[in-house]
């Protein structure tokens, strides 16, 4: 029951921020919304032109809805976690009796929602706009949609090690870790089209399984089951990973005394 209220004092600690601060409030809406329309309008024109692409709405729209759940994910960890250091209220935090499972499981609450409301978003624009729905995916949105969900998770994890032992002149790759994986994953073509080395780095991320199972589960209405077992696969891996290198940077920050300085 402690636990519960010590987590849910972390989810509020976010949540209160965004009570009256607009610029944050349109941040939640604003980018997913330019997204969709940027993203919509030039695939109706690839699919409805002269240029007669097939399938482009569906491929794009549902790609993009998807990425985003990915880079939202991500990013509110990373962005979370450089709230307490802008605020220089992280000391704060490590004083209080709150253990960093309880603080990260507060932070993966937050993200949640964050990307719940960008996903909601980006749907109900899709569908609104360019007839797409995202929920033809069927069962298969909601694996797709928690595999990512725990990549950008991981992802943000790993952020936050880097961040604790180079300290703030880290903190770029809030932005820039999560965007190495774009490319390798694969969003918005298949996978052939990349070169014969970057497919092999592609095939050790669950990213690129997702978006290819999402294209052959919409051109093809099937979907590989080896697909699923290797993302699920590499995103435990990847979960697991995440978690060890941040206890490790944390320790190895309060073994050096870098905690306070980090902000300065």
């Amino acid at each position: 029951m402690l636990r519960g209220r010590r987590i849910l004092g972390v989810v509020l600690r976010q949540a209160f921020l965004y009570r009256r601060s607009l610029s944050r409030l349109l941040d939640l809406v604003y980018w997913p919304t330019m997204d969709i329309l940027l993203w919509g309008f030039l695939t109706l024109y690839l699919e409805k032109g002269t240029l007669h692409f097939p399938r482009f709405v569906s491929f794009f729209l549902g790609a993009l809805i998807l990425w985003h759940i990915l880079y939202r994910s991500q990013l509110a960890v990373s962005v979370s976690f450089l709230e307490e250091i802008w605020s220089r209220n992280l000391i704060n935090l490590l004083v209080a009796p709150l253990t960093l499972g309880e603080y990260l499981a507060g932070l993966l609450a937050i993200s949640f929602f964050k990307v719940s409301l960008a996903f909601v978003l980006m749907a109900t624009l899709a569908g609104l706009f360019y007839g797409f729905n995202i929920f033809c995916l069927g069962i298969y949105l909601g694996i797709f949609a928690l595999g990512l969900l725990v990549l950008g998770w991981s992802i943000g994890l790993i952020t936050m090690g880097l961040i604790l032992r180079f300290g703030q002149e880290a903190e770029i790759l809030a932005w820039a870790l999560i965007l190495i994986f774009l490319p390798l994953s694969a969003v918005f073509y298949p996978l052939q089209v990349l070169p014969s080395f970057l497919q092999r780095l592609a095939l050790l991320t669950p990213s690129a399984y997702i978006f290819e199972g999402m294209r052959a589960l919409i051109a093809q209405g099937t979907l590989p089951g080896q697909y699923l077992l290797r993302a699920w696969g590499l995103d435990l891996l990847y979960f697991v990973g995440g978690l060890w290198f941040l206890k490790r940077q944390y320790a190895y920050a309060r073994r050096e005394g870098l905690l306070p300085k980090i902000g300065e």
